[in-house]
C-alpha cells in the first residue's frame, strides 16, 4: 500500500480534522435490526427538476420490496450538486410521493438524508483513504482537464484522468503544501488500482452475473469547488452507512457497476445487491417504433401530467405495479388480489428491456379502478381534484355535494355492472356536464318529435317508479306510431343534449321536475 498523508495534512487538505474515524461511524450507524430478508431500498432523487415517471416507477419498486419483505424505505436526497438544483424541487418530489401514495420511512438515527448535510461523514471516510493511501489531493484544473482530453481524443485513448494522465497521483506531501500555500484548492480523487485489461464481474439481481473492464480511472471523490462529495463517493458512503441492502435505479446507471463495486470491495464492505430497471419507453406516433420517455416531447413523462389532468394516482401506480411485476393482471382480473400491495414483486421478474408505458392501456387501469371506487370515494376524488387544479366551471360542480353524488352514483348500485366510462377527474367532470343548468347546451340540431315531447310532459310525474315510467313511455310510442326507443331519444337529446347517455330514468330522477320539464320546454322552442 502506497504511503498516506499524516494527519495535519489531511486535515489542511480537507479544511478541517475529519469528526469521525471509521470505526465511530460503524457504531453510530450500526446493522438494522429486521428480520431475515428484509430490505432496505432508497429513493434517491436528486433535485434537480420535475419528478419523472420513470422515479415514480424506481420509488413504487423501492417501496414495494421494502414493504413485503418487513424492511425499510427511505427517501434520500442527492443534492450535492449545487449548480443544477431548482428551487422547491424537494417539495415537489415529497408532495409526489405522498399523492401517489408511496410513505417511506426516514429513521432519525440514520440520517440527515439529505448528502448536502453529510459533509462531515464523507469527509471521514475521505480521511481514511487519504490516510492510507487509497485516495490523493489533485490539482488539475478544467484547462488542464480539457488539454488531457483533447490529448487523448487525437491519441485514440478513453478519455479521463488515469495512468500516466493522473499527473497528481504520487504527489508529495512537500508539492501538497507549496501548492496549497500558491492558493490552489485540490479536489480529493481516488487512487484507482484496477487494470482496464481486466475484467470485473459484478451481480445485479435481475441480469446476473455481469463482467465489465475493471474501472482503473481515479475518480473524483470531493469536489474542490463545495468540499461535496460527488453522486459515486456519495452513494458509496450513504448506501454503507444507512445500511441499504438493494439499489434500485435505472439501467442507465449500469456502466457505474464496475466502479461502485470496485469501491465497496476496497473500504472491504458488502456492497448492495443492485437492480438495475429498464427505461420508461413508449410507441413513438410519428415512426411507429419504441422509444425512451423524452422529457422534451412527452408530457406524460412528468408525473405532474398526471395530477394537473387528473388520473387516479392509484391506478396510475397500478399499471406501473403491473408493469414491474408480471401477473398482476391476472392475478386482479382472477380476484386473487384487489391492489399492487397485496402482490409481492419478485426482483428476478422485474423486465429487463424497454418497460412500454401505453397511455390506452392505462385508460383501462383507469376505468377499473374508477369503477371499483365506492361512490363517497369517487365524489371526494373528484372534489379534491376540481378545488386544486380545476377552472371555476369545474369547481362550481363540485359545490353542492349532494346533487354530485347523486349525479356520480347512476349506475353504480349493481356491482355486477358497474359503468366503466369514467377515466381521469376532469373527464368525468366533462362527461357530467350537462347535469349542471349553466354548463348544460342544448342539441338544436336534432330533429325533436313535438307530438311525443308533448305527450311526455302531460303524462309526467316524477313519483313514478321505473316500470310506470316506462309503461307511459310504450303508451306513447304507441299512440304517436313510433318504436319505444324514439320517445327514449328524444327525451335523452332533450335533457342531455347526448344521443348517448346513462339511464334516462335515473338521470331524470337526478335532475328532479323542474328541470326536466325546462329542458324539455327549451327543445321544444
Amino acid at each position: 500500500m502506497r504511503p498516506g498523508l499524516s494527519e495535519d495534512l489531511i486535515a489542511r487538505v480537507l479544511g478541517a480534522a475529519p469528526k469521525y474515524t471509521l470505526a465511530e461511524l460503524e457504531e453510530k450507524f450500526p446493522p438494522r435490526n429486521l428480520p431475515d430478508g428484509a430490505m432496505v431500498t432508497r429513493f434517491a432523487p436528486s433535485p434537480t427538476g420535475y419528478m419523472h415517471l420513470g422515479g415514480l416507477y424506481q420509488a413504487l419498486i423501492d417501496s414495494k420490496l421494502a414493504y413485503d419483505t418487513g424492511g425499510v424505505f427511505m427517501l434520500r436526497i442527492e443534492d450535492t450538486d449545487t449548480k443544477r438544483e431548482v428551487k422547491d424541487a424537494v417539495q415537489l418530489i415529497i408532495d409526489s410521493l405522498n399523492k401517489f401514495g408511496i410513505t417511506y420511512n426516514d429513521m432519525p438515527e440514520y440520517g440527515p438524508y439529505y448528502q448536502s448535510q453529510r459533509k462531515d461523514i464523507y469527509h471521514s471516510v475521505a480521511a481514511e483513504l487519504l490516510r492510507t493511501g487509497r485516495a490523493y489531493p489533485c490539482f488539475l484544473t478544467a484547462d488542464d482537464m480539457e488539454r488531457i482530453r483533447g490529448e487523448q481524443s487525437a491519441a485514440g485513448f478513453a478519455t479521463g484522468i488515469y495512468g500516466e494522465f493522473a499527473r497528481d497521483r504520487d504527489i508529495t506531501p512537500d508539492e501538497i503544501i507549496r501548492r496549497m500555500d500558491n492558493g490552489a484548492v485540490p479536489t480529493i480523487r481516488l487512487y484507482s488500482t484496477g487494470d482496464s485489461a481486466r475484467r470485473i464481474f459484478c451481480k445485479d439481481a435481475v441480469r446476473g452475473s455481469i463482467g465489465f473492464p475493471e474501472n482503473n480511472e481515479d475518480i473524483v471523490l470531493i469536489k474542490s469547488n463545495d468540499g461535496l462529495p460527488t453522486y459515486h463517493f456519495a452513494h458509496l458512503c450513504d448506501d454503507h452507512f444507512m445500511r441499504t441492502t438493494h439499489v434500485i435505479r435505472g439501467e442507465e446507471w449500469l456502466p457505474s457497476l464496475p466502479l461502485h463495486t470496485q469501491l465497496f470491495r476496497m473500504m472491504g464492505w458488502q456492497p448492495p445487491m443492485y437492480i438495475h430497471t429498464s427505461t420508461i419507453d413508449k410507441i413513438d406516433s410519428e415512426t411507429g417504433k419504441q422509444r425512451k420517455l423524452s422529457k422534451r416531447k412527452d408530457p406524460e413523462s412528468n408525473v405532474a401530467f398526471f395530477l394537473a389532468d387528473g388520473w387516479p394516482t392509484g391506478a396510475v401506480l397500478e399499471y406501473l405495479g403491473n408493469i414491474a411485476a408480471s401477473g398482476y393482471e391476472e392475478a386482479k382480473l382472477k380476484g386473487t388480489v384487489k391492489t399492487i400491495w397485496e402482490y409481492a414483486i419478485k426482483p428476478k421478474k422485474i423486465p429487463m428491456s424497454g418497460a412500454l408505458f401505453d397511455m390506452k392501456k392505462l385508460e383501462w387501469w383507469a376505468k377499473e379502478y374508477i369503477g371499483a371506487m365506492a361512490v363517497p370515494d369517487l365524489v371526494k376524488s373528484v372534489t379534491d381534484w376540481a378545488n386544486e387544479y380545476g377552472d371555476e366551471k369545474q369547481k362550481s360542480q363540485v359545490a353542492d355535494q349532494a346533487y354530485l353524488t347523486n349525479v356520480l352514483a347512476i349506475e353504480r348500485d349493481n356491482p355486477k355492472r358497474v359503468r366503466k366510462d369514467f377515466i381521469t377527474w376532469r373527464q368525468t367532470l366533462e362527461i357530467v356536464e350537462f347535469f349542471f343548468d349553466e354548463l348544460f347546451v342544448p342539441n338544436t340540431e336534432y330533429a325533436y318529435n313535438r307530438d311525443v315531447l308533448n305527450a311526455f310532459l302531460d303524462t309526467f310525474n316524477i313519483a313514478d317508479d321505473k316500470d310506470t315510467w316506462w309503461n307511459k313511455i310504450v303508451e306513447i310510442a304507441n299512440r304517436a306510431g313510433v318504436k319505444n326507443g324514439d320517445v327514449a331519444m328524444n327525451l335523452r337529446v332533450a335533457l342531455s343534449g347526448r344521443t348517448n347517455t346513462p339511464d334516462l330514468y335515473s338521470i331524470m330522477q337526478v335532475m328532479g321536475k323542474e328541470r326536466v320539464q325546462q329542458r324539455i320546454k327549451v327543445a321544444l322552442k
